[in-house]
């Protein structure tokens, strides 16, 4: 028999090691599908459907606090961001998602914060305590009730504007784009994720991997058309569970390349080796740029040719990703840009693009915000936190200018500005206004069941209103309330 000078030895060794990194048994498929004679392991209770997830800001507060509960009660997941992870445990329970972080410092503001929220409620404000008091703590400054002289403890600038405008612009972000893959900040559980699978599995020689290596992951290898083999290529175990990119366009890509085309996948379907969704992109060498896919332009395949008759990708069940490097494209066509040989990309992220679900931003402000300054003689203008604005580090001011980064971010948004808070029962019937002149006070708990009411209300979308309480006790009818608000220009 003779053999092609062009043929080396199937490595039968690193074929078995490379099915058993994915879990499958050619011809049969995945293991996670292969019903095992045995003992048989007791289904998992079924998941607690949720009515979605709400991030909490300034959980800890005294309406914070309340709004938590709230939550709980009526069947939300509850996210909260919290500088102490060991002092809030005890406050909030064992069923909060706890994240450290601060949104006066963005880089804390990553995806595990933002991502997948059905809205955000932001109890937080600059701290304004007392300078003397009848508490032993000082906490809390009842204006309107007793009067002692406040001071502020953190800078109104960087909590009221800087901090609410960091917060806005990263639930923007992650609502209009989702990190899949963020290899500049690899973990071990990314690391084991991937794997090579290359043309061994054919018979081939190519070898190639996935580093993770300063802040990036390097596909790299040898491609090689011996044994008539020719690509390499590394693939994602399936995501558990899949990912559901519905409500999103497409996928970017943030790679630097070396001159050859390469392609990227998506599979649909858990099975080891049904339909991949494919797209092929050129490089160019050493220079980094975002490859951007609408999810309409992947095209169905079957062992590198086309399926005219497959659905189109289905963005709602993604369950795994593949980067190869081939020396065919489809349909026998070759490659025109395959160079064999040793080769490099460099993958630093893998992002869905274009979301359009956006998330409720509901921000507990202050009445008040706009009469620092306002022109006029109004009495509703001389409230001891109106005159004192300038030596609290101008709070008031910088609670405006928060409220206008939220109203120009694009997001459905609630502004609620309640008057004096106090720590009195709750239960009273609540009187909205519009146009910042009132007066008055409102419990915390009654500014919590609000902030639960515009949360489920479409009615209190995109509007800013004052709140405070009645004489009279008695049931909201919330939807009234929100109707007769106008909705801001």
């Amino acid at each position: 028999m003779m053999v092609s000078p062009n043929s080396s030895k199937w490595d039968l060794g690193r074929l078995f090691r490379t099915l058993a990194f994915f879990r499958t048994i050619p011809f049969l498929g995945s293991f996670d599908t292969i019903s095992i004679p045995g003992p048989q392991k007791q289904p998992e209770k079924t998941a607690k459907r949720t009515k979605g997830t709400v991030l909490v800001v300034g959980a800890t507060g005294g309406v914070g606090k309340r709004v938590v509960k709230l939550l709980q009660q009526r069947g939300y997941d509850v996210r909260s961001l919290v500088r102490d992870l060991d002092k809030t445990r005890p406050i909030l329970g064992p069923d909060v998602q706890l994240i450290d972080g601060d949104i006066t410092i963005p880089q804390t503001l990553t995806p595990p914060v933002t991502n997948d929220l059905k809205a955000v409620i932001c109890c937080i404000g600059s701290r304004v305590q007392p300078q003397e008091g009848d508490t032993p703590q000082r906490e809390k400054y009842y204006q309107g009730i007793k009067f002692y002289l406040p001071e502020v403890i953190d800078t109104p600038e960087m909590v009221e504007y800087i901090g609410v405008k960091n917060l806005v612009t990263a639930v923007t972000t992650a609502a209009t784009e989702k990190t899949l893959c963020d290899f500049t900040q690899p973990t071990r559980e990314m690391q084991a994720n991937w794997g090579a699978l290359d043309d061994v599995v054919m018979g081939g020689v190519s070898e190639s991997n996935l580093r993770l290596v300063n802040g990036t992951a390097f596909f790299s290898g040898n491609v090689s058309t011996a044994n008539s083999g020719g690509f390499a290529s590394v693939r994602s175990r399936n995501f558990a569970p899949p990912f559901n990119l519905a409500d999103y366009t497409g996928i970017d890509l943030r790679i630097k390349g070396d001159g050859n085309r390469y392609k990227f996948f998506i599979r649909t379907d858990p099975k080891w080796d049904g339909i991949g969704y494919s797209y092929s992109f050129d490089t160019a060498y050493n220079i980094p740029f975002t490859v951007r896919i609408p999810f309409s332009e992947f095209v169905p395949v079957f062992r590198a040719k086309t399926v005219p008759n497959a659905p189109p990708l289905d963005p709602s069940q993604i369950y795994s990703f593949q980067i190869m490097l081939s020396k065919f494209e489809y349909d026998g066509q070759l490659n025109p840009n395959f160079k064999p040989g040793i080769f490099q990309l460099q993958i630093e992220s893998i992002k869905a693009y274009g979301g359009k679900k956006l998330p409720q931003f509901i921000q507990v402000s202050s009445a008040a915000v706009t009469r620092p300054g306002r022109p006029g003689n109004n009495p509703q203008d001389q409230i001891p936190i109106v005159k004192l604005n300038d030596q609290l580090g101008g709070i008031l001011t910088w609670k405006l200018r928060g409220e206008n980064a939220i109203r120009a971010s694009g997001l459905p948004y609630t502004i609620i500005r309640p008057c004096a808070l106090t720590e009195e029962p709750g239960g009273k019937a609540l009187f909205f206004d519009q146009g910042d002149n009132i007066t008055g006070k409102v419990s915390r708990e009654d500014i919590a069941q609000l902030c639960i009411a515009a949360l489920e209300s479409p009615t209190a979308m995109n509007r800013t209103f004052e709140v405070k309480e009645t004489e009279y006790f008695g049931p909201n009818n919330w939807e009234n309330l929100f109707t007769q608000l106008k909705p801001d220009n």
